[in-house]
């Protein structure tokens, strides 16, 4: 059994790690270090830094046949194929929804990713986090418990937030050109790992991505519908990382225009998730009723 466990995690490490430990990494961290001033102190102290940065790589580490049921319960939210997604119709907000959606069309959800639903769902874990910190806060109480949870959602939200970043991550070609081919794009199962996980950690630093990154502001409007523009702008490169793998830009320390795009992608990866986490701290302020308090009556 140990033999036979040791040969499938071989088969599958190349494709274990989206962007790789290094880009994951790499993206947390510039966002983490990258708040507003006025975000709470505790998210952007040193230890919150190595904490949000070590989490980023997280998911990727919940997915090995070690754990079958696991791999098989969050496979599909590090992706969404978006070709598959859109001939649903409207995207609905919520998970099981989207669910109900594919099934009545004879469609596996988990074939088509679950990445839009997983990343919602972990923000809105961040942002009920920090609105009990500032509950806890204003009563007087301790917040370093809350303050523990805030950090993990916050790392374990860049995960999601980066592989978004990652163009073959948004489409049905994530791993190999499939269907017509006029440009006569690589069909080989070799470049998404290539360039998001040999690429970058053989090529790319903190210091190239950094100077790439966004203005930090909060982001106005629906969280669901920010990011699937988010996701939808990350599509249209897809084609671009095809061009620049069939030019050689991903072997060796391949060319000024693909670290130059790999960069590019890894700091917007680093700015969203910066915004997000701020959003999720502007929006915490909102006051929300206790949904288990007792109903008082009105007296007549």
């Amino acid at each position: 059994m140990k033999k036979l466990l040791s040969v499938l995690l071989l088969l599958v490490a190349p494709f274990a790690h989206a962007w790789g430990n290094e880009g994951h990494r790499i993206i947390n961290r510039l966002a983490a270090s990258t708040l507003p001033a006025d975000a709470p102190d505790f998210l952007r102290s040193p230890d919150a830094l190595n904490l949000i940065e070590y989490l980023g790589p997280e998911p990727d580490r919940w997915r090995s046949p070690a754990e079958p049921e696991l791999v098989a319960a969050q496979a599909p939210e590090h992706f969404i194929d978006l070709e598959d997604a859109d001939a649903l119709g409207a995207l609905p907000h919520k998970r099981f929804d989207f669910l109900a959606l594919a099934y009545a069309a004879h469609k596996d959800p988990t074939k088509i990713g679950l990445q839009p639903w997983e990343a919602t769902e972990v923000w809105e874990r961040l942002k009920a986090a920090l609105r009990e910190y500032r509950n806890l806060k204003a009563a007087g109480k301790s917040t370093h418990e809350v303050e523990q949870a805030a950090l993990f959602y916050a790392g374990w939200l860049g995960h999601y937030v980066g592989d978004a970043a990652q163009p073959l991550h948004t489409s049905i070609q994530y791993n190999g050109w499939v269907g017509a081919n006029p440009n006569s794009y690589t069909t080989e199962h070799k470049i998404h790992w290539l360039f998001e996980g040999t690429f970058v950690a053989a090529n790319i630093t903190p210091e190239m991505v950094a100077p790439k990154m966004t203005a930090a502001h909060a982001v106005d409007g629906d969280f669901f519908t920010n990011y699937i523009t988010y996701l939808r702008n990350s599509n249209t490169y897809v084609e671009k990382v095809y061009q620049l793998e069939k030019a050689g830009g991903f072997t060796g320390k391949g060319s000024p225009d693909s670290r130059e795009f790999t960069a590019s992608r890894l700091a917007v990866g680093a700015s969203m998730l910066r915004d997000l986490i701020y959003t999720a701290w502007i929006d915490s302020a909102t006051y929300v009723p206790d949904p288990y308090a007792p109903k008082v009556p009105i007296a007549k």
